[in-house]
């Protein structure tokens, strides 16, 4: 016999042995021990500890009567039932059912379960229970897996947990009524777009304001010293926490009658619109209606803007000054709180406006504006060219990659920018000797940054090195409040720094630095995948665990304009690489900025009758307390 033949014969063997083994054994030989009957649940007699679960979606005063009718039904149906006990009726008002987040009586319900108190929920409805079809089933099971189990009786559709046949139709139930609550949802949006897009606003209560007869705003004048009181502060350089400090020792109260103010609270009265008159809609919105998180809009759904909706308490100029100051929060000078936009208008320098690092309140078009105002001879620059320029990007192609030494700016003034911030190069300090203080000035005009010396006390003062050891040291500085326009009108990409060569410039006792933004070395860093050779482990074997990390490489490239290419290899202090023409008239560089009319945030004489007004506001408030 073959070796195949005989294994088809073992194969036959094992067949026939299991066929024997599942004829089973003759049925008169085996005691029968029946499982006990599971009784219906309204027709089991034991003894249960029962409770109701009712709700209601929302605390409208017409919603109470559907709220004490669900109570007392099932107060009254438990206690009518033989061998049920009635533990409590759990009860959420006002509370929605696609989440169990804050429906705190639901919660407490689920604990007293686990805490082997109750053995049945009585609902309305699958609904009432929960309309998050997750929520819903995982609470079912968790519920059936106790020890001792707990079951839910769902009185409409009359299904019991506990059954074996219930969780399909659980499943499918719960998934129609989150259908339900998403058409509702989708149902409201609809509807308030339209409410939003016929100028029919929502009006929720809000400090200084009653709502009419008519469902306007109109001014309520006790409230209204406080909303102004916030407003004439904040301008005159009061933080937010000291403003909220002043308002809780006066006993002002909030619109709930709270008089314990936070910073929060501040920061959102002076953002709210409505206090100059206007209405802006849907400002939050909520992606999901399941987890009801308000999410901030920003351009994610449609918004609707009506200037002049009703009275105003403070005035526009007041409150978009507020605005500017809230967006440069981290902005803080004693004294006048606000830069003014400052142009120099006759001299070497005319056309340069002086930059203030830190203040956010200003853009490029500002800058643009302020620049072309020195220039009454001078046409705007025309808007097609702006277009073009804006839409043609940064040209990377005109550059080429060179290695840094051969442009050591080690001997030369240099000054780099990047995204946030500004830095000078040792030159820069050796060449202004025994200054510590400077002013960048910016022309739009002529694409030229300045920097001359200054007094420390001057609002946009700049410290940009100290004396360590006897030597000079730079000191990098943040500029978020410039660099953001200045990328933008000269249209950079802000993953690159950009370094200026700069010419130092003297006469008599005054001195210069300019700096050309036309033609500047790029400096780009570069993540690149390489293959790198595979390393050896000290047992000999090839480490291939973190081979692809070991083929991430980051670069520096530095790039130069190809019209500097004729200059390769030369010394870098024997070639001038700026061809900018010495100013001819009036040298002048020392010649203060002026402040442009119509450009500036606040009057500083307007912000000083605020103050007058601030503290007379204080001294009454002191006495009616």
């Amino acid at each position: 016999m073959t070796e195949q033949e005989r294994y088809a014969v073992s194969q036959e063997e094992r067949k026939e042995k299991i066929r024997a083994r599942y004829k089973g054994v003759d049925r008169s030989e085996l005691e029968f021990i029946p499982a006990k009957q599971k009784e219906k649940l309204f027709e089991d007699t034991g003894t249960k500890r029962v409770c109701a679960y009712c709700r209601v979606s929302t605390d409208d005063v017409n919603q109470t009567s559907s709220y004490e009718l669900q109570k007392n039904h099932y107060e009254d149906m438990i206690k009518e039932h033989q061998g049920w006990e009635l533990v409590g009726i759990y009860a959420d008002e006002g509370i929605s059912g696609t989440s169990l987040q804050h429906r705190d009586e639901f919660n407490q319900m689920i604990e007293d379960c686990k805490a082997g108190k109750i053995d049945l929920i009585v609902t309305k409805s699958v609904s009432r229970f929960a309309r998050n079809i997750v929520d819903c089933i995982a609470k079912v099971r968790e519920l059936a897996n106790m020890r001792p189990q707990v079951g839910v009786f769902f009185e409409t559709e009359h299904i019991y947990t506990l059954d074996n046949t219930s969780e399909m139709m659980l499943a499918v139930l719960s998934a129609a009524a989150q259908e339900e609550s998403h058409t509702k949802s989708e149902i409201m949006n609809i509807s308030i777009e339209q409410r939003f897009s016929r100028g029919i606003f929502l009006t929720p209560k809000l400090l200084g304001y009653d709502i009419g007869e008519d469902g306007n705003l109109v001014i309520n004048e006790e409230e209204a010293e406080t909303v102004r009181l916030c407003y004439y502060l904040f301008l005159n350089g009061f933080p937010t926490a000291e403003i909220a400090d002043i308002l809780t020792q006066l006993k002002r109260k909030t619109k709930p009658g709270n008089i314990k103010w936070s910073s929060s609270s501040i920061v959102s009265l002076l953002r709210n619109e409505r206090y100059c008159g206007d209405v802006l809609s849907r400002k939050t919105f909520t992606p999901n209606y399941l987890d009801h998180k308000a999410k901030k809009n920003r351009h994610d759904r449609n918004q609707y803007r009506q200037s002049d909706h009703h009275e105003a308490i403070v005035d526009r100029d007041i409150y978009n000054a507020a605005q500017k100051m809230l967006t440069a929060a981290r902005y803080a000078k004693k004294g006048f709180p606000f830069p003014n936009l400052k142009v120099v208008d006759e001299g070497a320098l005319k056309g340069f406006v002086s930059v203030n690092r830190s203040w956010t309140g200003f853009t490029g078009e500002d800058y643009e504006k302020a620049s072309q105002s020195a220039y009454s001879d001078q046409t705007d620059i025309n808007d097609t060219e702006k277009e073009e320029r804006k839409d043609s990007g940064f040209d990377l192609s005109g550059y080429e990659i060179v290695r840094a030494q051969f442009f050591s700016t080690r001997l030369n003034p240099a000054m780099t920018i990047s995204e946030g911030k500004v830095t000078f190069n040792t030159a820069c300090l050796k060449k202004f000797e025994n200054v510590e203080y400077v002013e960048i000035l910016f022309n739009s005009v002529e694409k030229c940054i300045a920097v001359r010396p200054c007094d420390k006390d001057d609002i946009n003062a700049v410290k940009w090195g100290t004396i360590r050891n006897g030597k000079w040291v730079v000191l990098p500085k943040s500029c978020k409040g410039f660099s953001e326009p200045l990328f933008d009108l000269m249209n950079w990409n802000d993953e690159c720094k950009y370094r200026f060569r700069g010419q130092y410039s003297k006469e008599n006792n005054e001195q210069i630095l300019l700096f050309d933004l036309e033609e500047p070395e790029v400096i780009k860093h570069e993540i690149i995948q390489e293959d790198l050779p595979d390393v050896n482990t000290s047992e000999g074997v090839k480490d291939t665990e973190n081979k692809e990390e070991n083929k991430i490489k980051k670069i520096v490239r530095t790039l130069f304009p190809k019209q500097w290419k004729n200059h390769f290899g030369c010394r870098t202090e024997e070639v001038v690489l700026l061809h900018r023409v010495k100013y001819c008239g009036n040298w002048d560089v020392l010649r203060p900025a002026k402040t442009i009319e119509g450009m500036e945030v606040i009057s500083e004489n307007l912000l000083k009758k605020l103050d007058n007004e601030a503290q007379n506001m204080i001294e009454k408030m002191r006495c009616a307390v």
